[in-house]
């Protein structure tokens, strides 16, 4: 990548930074995942042989160091790397406070749940093995059942039907799960709504919300009425 020619350190980071899906690579990591596999899982519309590529550039630029044992590659960040952490969260923050629209290429059922599964706080579900079944009443039938299983204190992911007995069944569209997971419409007035739809033991029912929660940035406010009209409008000096 050529280099933008500057001095100023904006610049000099965005040389590395700004090359096509390099910071997801970074938000992949930062969220956890430092297996191969998992960060495809965070960037599925990226190519193996170019994910390969740019974690060899953030490793020769020293943001990432790279673990071989034995058969088992992982992939982790460096202090440098995990210095890009708070720029990283602002920019969700600025991205779910002033891009809030959402077209349908942004929605994949395949994302939404990997990104629950990453960030889901096992303390809240039971002890015992848990099984929550997810059920999208509008995608291609091949991607609209999901289950979460919360055992061990791990939570995994399947696809699949895993055969456990399912505590709880959540009925929803991609559309309305995905804004209650960014923030842009609580859990009580989606089921309110019933755009989400939750049955299965009354005890699990009524902790569903729980177990799955919001993502980080969920909580960030939104602009006010006033601060959307004044869009376009310089700020004061």
């Amino acid at each position: 990548m050529s280099g933008y020619g500057q001095f100023c350190p904006v610049a000099k980071a965005m040389e590395l930074l700004d090359e096509r899906w390099t910071l997801l690579v970074v938000r992949e990591l930062l969220a956890g995942s430092s297996r191969f596999n998992d960060l495809r899982r965070g960037v599925p519309q990226m190519s193996p042989a170019l994910l390969s590529k740019r974690l060899q550039r953030l490793e020769h630029a020293g943001l990432v160091r790279k673990r071989v044992d034995g058969s088992r590659t992982s992939y982790r960040l460096t202090q440098s790397g995990e210095e890009l952490r708070p720029i990283v969260e602002a920019l969700a923050g600025w991205g779910v406070r002033w891009i809030g629209e959402l077209g349908q290429a942004d929605l994949d059922p395949h994302l939404l749940l990997w990104d629950m599964r990453r960030t889901i706080d096992v303390e809240a579900w039971p002890r015992r093995r848990t099984t929550l079944a997810v059920r999208f009443t509008d995608v291609d039938a091949s991607a609209a059942r999901w289950w979460l299983v919360c055992h061990d204190g791990e939570i995994d992911l399947c696809d699949f039907d895993p055969g456990f007995p399912v505590a709880a069944r959540l009925t929803t569209t991609l559309r309305a799960l995905t804004l209650v997971w960014r923030g842009d419409r609580s859990w009580q007035v989606a089921l309110g709504s019933g755009s989400v739809v939750i049955d299965g033991e009354a005890d699990a029912v009524r902790r569903v919300h729980a177990w799955i929660g919001t993502a980080g940035w969920a909580v960030t406010p939104r602009p006010s009425a006033q601060e959307i009209a004044a869009v376009g409008e310089p700020v004061p000096a």
